[in-house]
């Protein structure tokens, strides 16, 4: 694995096999390590947010989430092997759990996703283990009866549902006192595994265009999306 870096922001070009290998590893070895998904917004956002991008930079584990990363990492001249998106990286970490009896936690979400989702890679992947789930905040006045609520748990994986930087500046300061030892934030994961939004049709996530099936879904989203032409225009100024 040779880390490379984008805009600043840093690239771990892993399969999706290796990546799940990696947090194996991790797990026997029982550092709390953090693990981020890169994509264009976020990368935009670290150029405007020092503090989120010192906490990029400082990530165990860096996977590629997006076409845009794809696109921009082959531009750059940087192999990567595909993107790993977080629902995908989930759903294979809760199959390898399974087998191996792994204990994860779900932290945020809508009210009954995160136990929703549970229960879908329950009826998915038996044996998979559900540990707990907390709606907490990202407020750092929460966090005393977050991290209690996890470490009680026994988890070994953490995922939180808080939204961009909110989820990395939490796992910042909690990892390593909520007991875990895999960190990541996954967005809106727990939506997408439990039923209650739907994916972009496998077509369009190949295409690269799963941002405009979520853009139809979800229009209040375009000023997000304005991220998008932004790092496409920061890639084309790089050298090459």
């Amino acid at each position: 694995m040779t880390r490379f870096s984008l805009l600043g922001v840093p690239i771990d070009p892993l399969s999706e096999a290796e990546a799940i290998e990696w947090v194996a590893r991790a797990l026997t070895e029982g550092r709390p390590r953090l693990v981020i998904s890169v994509n264009p917004e976020r990368i935009m956002q670290a150029e405007r947010d020092p503090d989120f991008a010192a906490i990029l930079r400082r990530a165990d584990l860096a996977l590629a989430d997006g076409a845009g990363v794809l696109w921009a990492a082959r531009r750059l001249g940087y192999r990567l092997p595909n993107r790993l998106a977080g629902v995908d990286f989930v759903t294979a970490l809760a199959a390898r759990g399974a087998r191996d009896g792994w204990r994860f936690f779900f932290l945020g979400g809508g009210p009954g996703v995160a136990e929703a989702a549970g229960r879908a890679l329950r009826q998915r992947y038996p044996g998979f283990t559900l540990a707990g789930t907390h709606a907490g905040s990202p407020d750092p006045g929460n966090d005393p009866a977050t991290t209690q609520a996890v470490r009680s748990s026994g988890a070994q994986l953490l995922f939180l549902a808080y939204g961009a930087a909110a989820e990395e500046a939490w796992l910042a300061r909690n990892l390593a006192r909520s007991g875990a030892v895999v960190g990541m934030g996954v967005g809106g994961s727990f939506d997408f595994i439990s039923g209650r939004a739907r994916r972009a049709p496998r077509w369009m996530r190949d295409s690269g265009l799963e941002w405009l099936h979520r853009l139809r879904r979800e229009p209040w989203r375009w000023r997000r999306m304005l991220a998008l032409p932004q790092f496409v225009l920061r890639v084309m100024r790089e050298p090459r």
